[in-house]
């Protein structure tokens, strides 16, 4: 099994296509250069979300669960006010 070694400009922009459809801020995104074992999607103490590309699961297969995983997010932070 490779792992990614980084995340790519093309990527990146995938991401925030996503995020975008999502009527998400690209401001109120982070996506670090580095992906971590496993990949993430959580919400940073300054209010940010982060999202970690998975370095093991092939990106491909990856990109598609990140708008499930962001909108558990968004539930999760309502479900708090």
């Amino acid at each position: 099994m490779s792992s990614l070694p980084a995340v790519s400009f093309q990527q990146i922009s995938q991401i925030l296509e996503l995020t975008d459809e999502l009527e998400i801020s690209r401001e109120a995104v982070e996506i670090p250069l580095s992906p971590e074992r496993p990949g993430v999607v959580r919400r940073l103490a300054n209010g940010k979300i982060e999202i970690v590309v998975d370095a093991d699961v092939p990106f491909a297969e990856w990109l598609p669960t990140v708008p499930q995983k962001i909108q558990a997010l968004l539930s999760e932070d309502g479900a708090s006010d």
